[in-house]
């Protein structure tokens, strides 16, 4: 008589198969079935499909009864506690890269773990732990709290008022095309982008390259833009480039191994199919341009006419990915390394072609110094 698959690990699975991609969790978790497959006369791809299919009508379609997987173990502060080691030392992506020992880091945090405390002291030693990866995409969220780590940008300047920027540079007229703010200083057009977990439709686009169309220079601003859909910097990028463009490589952490990765991928700006802008653009970022926005403005400074201006972004480059805590805790951590083309990891930030800083005295009179 087979087990029943828990509610945790139920989603557990479906997030793993979610963040790593089908195919290679149906080899590592199917292999039965796909050494059968290989005595079928089929391609790879066409066996990636099968079981692709085969897991979905389990996952989906049998409520998640799946006869090889134990129920979930009693959450105990302990199994808590190695449940979430054991799963960023097999799968989180900067180990090395930020000169991280996580068994070290074991060594100092399974010893503060014991079965009597209560779920906040819990809590506590996990996002001490987590904050020793100084990581902007990994956190953990509970009920009642949420870990996180964000001195990639306290301690550097902002080089951004927002309310200057609305009172001196959009106005009271400027154009609101979804979320994508935009006016016209002379003969050149200013775009503020507030967040990239805000859509970006193909009429926003179409709006700003009909206004852009004719117009000596456009502004891209993005500072302060703490990231979001990657979907969104992908589509904006777009409208800049009329070949596709190889911006950077990625590969996946896929074992306990420093060294275990996937093979290096490149990733591409892609031509819209639709109005572009082919003169010049300028591209603003600060420290707090973090995650989707780093991978913007490494997408646009590997555009021919493209300048990136102000302070570097504040990084991000690991694609986030989610698991489940036995407890019901959610945790995020950084599951791939992004390189630019010339080898430098996303994670520390896209610099800038000139540094620029907002000048005090510019702030005062309601002046923006990048802008100006």
């Amino acid at each position: 008589m087979g087990k029943k698959l828990t509610k945790n690990r139920c989603l557990d699975l479906k997030s793993t198969l979610w963040n790593y991609g089908w195919a290679q969790q149906m080899q590592r978790m199917h292999g039965e079935i796909w050494d059968r497959l290989k005595l079928l006369n089929i391609n790879r791809r066409m066996k990636e499909k099968v079981i692709a299919t085969l897991l979905y009508v389990i996952l989906v379609l049998g409520g998640c009864e799946l006869v090889w997987i134990s129920p979930d173990p009693q959450p105990t502060p302990e199994v808590v506690f190695e449940h979430l080691w054991r799963d960023l030392n097999e799968r989180y992506a900067y180990f090395d890269h930020k000169g991280v020992d996580w068994g070290e880091l074991y060594s100092v945090f399974r010893p503060q773990i014991s079965s009597d405390m209560d779920d906040q002291k819990l809590f506590e030693v996990l996002g001490e732990m987590l904050h020793e990866l100084k990581d902007g995409h990994v956190n953990l969220s509970s009920d009642f709290n949420r870990s996180r780590n964000w001195e990639w940008y306290q301690q550097f300047p902002m080089n951004y008022n927002e309310n200057v920027i609305l009172l001196t540079y959009l106005k009271n007229d400027h154009w609101i095309s979804g979320s994508l703010y935009h006016q016209m200083h002379g003969e050149v057009l200013y775009i503020n982008y507030r967040s990239f977990a805000q859509e970006i439709s193909e009429a926003d686009l179409n709006a700003i390259m009909e206004r852009a169309a004719g117009t000596k220079g456009v502004i891209l601003d993005i500072r302060s833009n703490g990231g979001g859909n990657l979907a969104n910097a992908y589509r904006l990028a777009g409208c800049f480039t009329d070949s596709r463009t190889r911006f950077a490589e990625q590969r996946w952490k896929n074992g306990p191994r420093q060294d275990d990765f996937t093979p290096w991928s490149p990733m591409f700006v892609v031509p819209r199919n639709g109005l572009r802008y082919a003169g010049k653009v300028v591209v603003l970022t600060n420290r707090r341009a973090y995650s989707a926005s780093t991978f913007f403005a490494q997408m646009m400074r590997s555009l021919p006419g493209v300048q990136l201006l102000g302070d570097q972004t504040g990084g991000g480059g690991g694609t986030p990915a989610f698991g489940e805590l036995p407890n019901g805790w959610i945790y995020r951590f950084s599951a791939t390394q992004t390189i630019d083309l010339e080898g430098r990891h996303l994670e520390d930030g896209v610099p800038v072609d000139l540094e620029v800083r907002l000048r005090r005295t510019d702030e005062n009179a309601g002046r923006d110094t990048l802008i100006e």
